[in-house]
């Protein structure tokens, strides 16, 4: 591949270089992100390890047939959850080299063919969807080698091949979606979409626990009459499995499959893709039409005006509504415990609740009370400081309790004792989870949400320990509805209270003082 300037070879290595250069937080001398060295050694010290244990499983895994159906089943249900977080991570590859990005006006400005721009484009994509993946299967590949087993060298086909599909598909989704719904609403409907594939896995571990012992019955019937029939090792279904595993003709036909979708996904789709890049520049800069004057209504009062700011300033930012939204689906295994499992687990309910609504009441605290855009702006104006902030406060605690206010309604109809003391637990984690912020939160930015962990490592102890204690607190306390305390629960409540109540003690000593 020719690497002369202006070339897809040039294209490629620049979009190969700059992910990489992404990856990691350091700075040269010119301010040129690059890799750090700590960051390096760690990443080279995980990857030996990987290989030691690489090594080790292949080694044990040395007298298994390869067309076990077993092992072709355990294979595809791998392959199946792999590709829907890879599904995930395209789609906000995506939508970051749809929208994000700020030098693809340049590019179509310039002599290079829309067809090579988009082409590099999408092998970007799909070259950051399938790293990671590489990172941790690649190591498995090459004790393969090393061992003689040359089928494990199917990993590396297999996982590109996947993540080539992968990559065409949220492509089209995401130039489908500016061409319905617009490239300004595009940005936070493809955030959302790419939030719900990453978390489907985890609901989807959820529905063998959560469904009833027959539906169990039928599942296993149906997988044992799978294991039992003739033929099972050919079922189209399984082919990415059997080229995981090195058989030449399923890894040809893969990667087969792979190449001529991504030939037509290039070929066919850069024209739309240039033009959804136009749509996108000409959103931002659209002007609103002159229409009827304006009526400005001034009847909230500051605390409703600053809770509702809150709430729009999440809803229109897609990355933080998708990083609040994978949160918000960890919640919906245990709300389906609640309203379709018979046998009620409520010490499982109680903590789960408590841990989870605590965790997303902080993410939510820490958005509208640490990350504020003007903090200046708020300090020099006549409005009241303590009433802005307690609005803030309001504005990350009301979602979170409106969320569970129905299902904690439904449990508590059915078991009135554990219901109440489930919303005991739920209430004081959040308004703890809430307080601890609002006293010892450090100012941030919303765009670095992910990494708001390491700039208050104190508030994050304390967000800790005051999710453990009422995780704790709605375990013991909702097994005490069913049945007397012993002395062991009894002690460990005690210090479960005790814990939170020293918590919220040394966040208020902590707290920062403000002018």
């Amino acid at each position: 591949m020719s690497t002369a300037p202006g070339s897809v070879g040039w294209l490629l290595r620049h979009e190969l270089r700059l992910a990489w250069f992404n990856a990691s937080g350091g700075k040269d001398g010119t301010g040129r992100r690059r890799p750090g060295n700590a960051a390096l050694a760690l990443v080279l010290l995980g990857w030996a390890a990987l290989h030691l244990l690489g090594w080790v499983t292949v080694g044990k895994l040395a007298g298994v047939a390869g067309d076990d159906p077993r092992i072709l089943l355990a294979i595809s249900a791998v392959l199946a959850g792999g590709a829907t977080f890879m599904l995930s991570s395209a789609i906000k590859s995506s939508v970051l080299v749809m929208f994000e990005r700020s030098d693809l006006d340049l590019l179509l400005s310039s002599p290079l063919p829309s067809h090579s721009i988009f082409t590099v484009r999408l092998a970007g994509v799909t070259a950051g969807t399938a790293a990671i993946y590489l990172f941790f299967l690649a190591p498995f590949a090459h004790a393969g080698l090393l061992q003689g087993q040359w089928r494990w060298l199917g990993i590396y086909p297999g996982v590109i091949s996947v993540a080539v599909l992968c990559s065409c598909v949220a492509m089209l989704l995401t130039l489908g979606l500016v061409r319905v719904l617009g490239a300004r609403r595009t940005r936070v409907v493809a955030q959302v979409i790419g939030a719900l594939a990453g978390a489907l896995l985890v609901i989807a571990s959820q529905l063998q626990s959560l469904s009833s012992r027959q539906a169990q019955g039928r599942v296993r019937g149906v997988i044992e009459g799978l294991l039992g029939r003739d033929g099972l090792t050919f079922h189209p279904l399984l082919l990415p499995a059997r080229a995981m595993l090195g058989e030449p003709l399923p890894m040809l036909l893969l990667a087969a499959a792979a190449g001529l979708v991504f030939v037509l996904t290039a070929r066919r789709t850069h024209r739309f893709f240039a033009r959804g890049l136009q749509l996108a520049a000409s959103a931002s800069r659209a002007v609103p039409a002159r229409g009827a004057p304006r009526r400005h209504r001034f009847g909230r009062s500051l605390f409703d005006t600053v809770v509702v700011k809150e709430w729009r300033l999440i809803v229109r930012d897609p990355h933080l509504l998708s990083q609040v939204l994978l949160q918000l689906l960890f919640l919906l295994p245990l709300f389906f415990l609640i309203f379709q499992r018979s046998e009620v687990q409520v010490q499982a309910l109680g903590a789960g609740l408590a841990l989870l609504c605590g965790s997303l009441t902080g993410a939510l605290a820490w958005i509208a009370l640490s990350a504020e855009d003007a903090p200046d702006l708020l300090l020099v104006s006549p409005a009241s400081l303590r009433t802005v902030r307690r609005a803030k406060l309001a504005a990350a605690v009301m979602p979170v309790l409106a969320l569970v206010a129905v299902p904690l309604s439904w449990l508590t109809a059915r078991m009135p004792a554990a219901g109440l003391i489930v919303c005991f637990a739920v209430c004081g984690a959040v308004l703890g989870a809430g307080l601890i912020v609002f006293w010892c939160g450090r100012p941030g930015v919303r765009s670095n949400f992910k990494g708001r962990g390491k700039g208050g490592i104190v508030m994050n102890m304390l967000e800790l320990f005051n999710n453990l204690a009422w995780g704790a607190l709605g375990w013991f306390l909702a097994g005490a509805a069913g049945s007397p305390l012993s002395d062991t629960g009894a002690l460990a409540v005690t210090g479960s209270g005790m814990l939170a109540i020293v918590v919220l003690g040394a966040a208020w000593l902590l707290r920062v003082r403000r002018g």
